[in-house]
C-alpha cells in the first residue's frame, strides 16, 4: 500500500488531478491519500482569516470529489501555511509515513509554484519522489 500526500490549491478539483489519482489507484488499489492545501496569500483575499477558510474548503471539496469520482481512500485533509514547501515540511513533521508527493500546479506562465521551483525544491528537501500534475484549470 502506498501513501500519497497531494499538495494543491487552485487545482484541487481539476480533472487532471482526478485522472492522476485514478491512475495511482489502478496501480495500487490499496493506495491512501492525504490532501494538503496551502493557504492563499492574504493580499489576495478580502478579510483576515479568509485564506484559512478557503484552503480548508478546497481540501474538503477535493476530498469529496476524489472519493466520489474515482474511489480514492482519502485519510486526511488539512490546510497549511502559504508557502508550499513550509506547508509540506510541517505535514511531514507530524506524519512521516508518506511514500510520494503529488504536487498539482497550474501550467507554466500561470503557476506561482512553478516560478518558485516548488517541484525541484520539494524533491531536494524531502527526499521523496514527486509526481507533478499540471492542471489546465484553476
Amino acid at each position: 500500500m502506498s501513501r500519497y500526500l497531494i499538495v494543491t490549491h487552485q487545482t484541487a478539483r481539476s480533472p487532471e488531478l482526478q485522472q492522476k489519482v485514478a491512475d495511482l489507484i489502478a496501480e495500487d488499489g490499496d493506495a491512501e491519500f492525504a490532501i494538503l492545501v496551502p493557504e492563499s496569500a492574504p493580499h489576495d483575499l478580502s478579510w483576515e482569516g479568509e485564506h484559512i477558510d478557503v484552503a480548508r474548503q478546497q481540501a474538503e471539496a477535493a476530498h469529496h470529489q476524489l472519493a466520489q469520482n474515482v474511489g480514492a481512500k482519502v485519510v486526511r485533509t488539512t490546510a497549511g501555511v502559504e508557502d508550499p514547501i513550509k506547508a509540506i515540511a510541517a505535514e511531514l513533521k507530524g506524519h512521516t509515513d508518506y511514500d510520494k508527493l503529488v504536487i498539482c500546479t497550474l501550467p507554466v506562465g500561470r503557476s506561482r509554484w512553478l516560478r518558485r521551483d516548488v517541484i525541484h525544491n520539494a524533491q531536494k528537501k524531502f527526499g521523496l519522489p514527486v509526481i507533478h500534475v499540471i492542471a489546465s484549470v484553476g
